[in-house]
């Protein structure tokens, strides 16, 4: 019985997260600045930058801040003053999508809807199903 209850709990928080990320899109949209591309991503941009954008095989160093909808935050290298070191390739669809319309030491903010995240599987403990991620991302440079 309580196996029964953990898969219609876990399945009303799957539905729940679906609809949260579903409605959240749907009224960022209709924000100033807020840019939607054809995949669904949506950002916001902060800070232009210059030169050219990454492409799917660079490696990039960035500052980001990721965070759910309900804004626990998930991971802060702002707060740690320690940038990431990664390569393009091991990113959520999303997320390069977001990162190749960024010039070095420009910062935006990424809206990724959970087909462009971790779907319907979530991550780990940390990110559940169908969750919708925010990225606050500064490009530092880019190879």
């Amino acid at each position: 019985m309580a196996n029964r209850e953990k898969r219609n709990k876990s399945r009303g928080s799957f539905g729940n997260n679906r609809k949260t990320s579903e409605d959240f899109l749907s009224k960022n949209r209709n924000k100033p600045n807020v840019i939607q591309t054809q995949s669904g991503l949506q950002y916001l941009q902060i800070e232009e930058g210059t030169g050219d954008p990454p492409i799917e095989g660079c490696t990039v160093n960035i500052h980001q801040r990721c965070s759910l909808t309900n804004g626990k935050i998930i991971e802060d290298t702002y707060k740690e003053n320690k940038p990431d070191e990664v390569k393009m390739s091991e990113l959520i669809e999303g997320y390069r999508e977001g990162l190749m319309l960024m010039k070095k030491g420009g910062k935006s903010r990424l809206f990724i809807p959970p087909e462009l995240a971790w779907g319907k599987k979530g991550s780990g403990t940390k990110i559940p199903p169908n969750a919708l991620l925010i990225f606050d991302v500064r490009l530092i440079d880019f190879w």
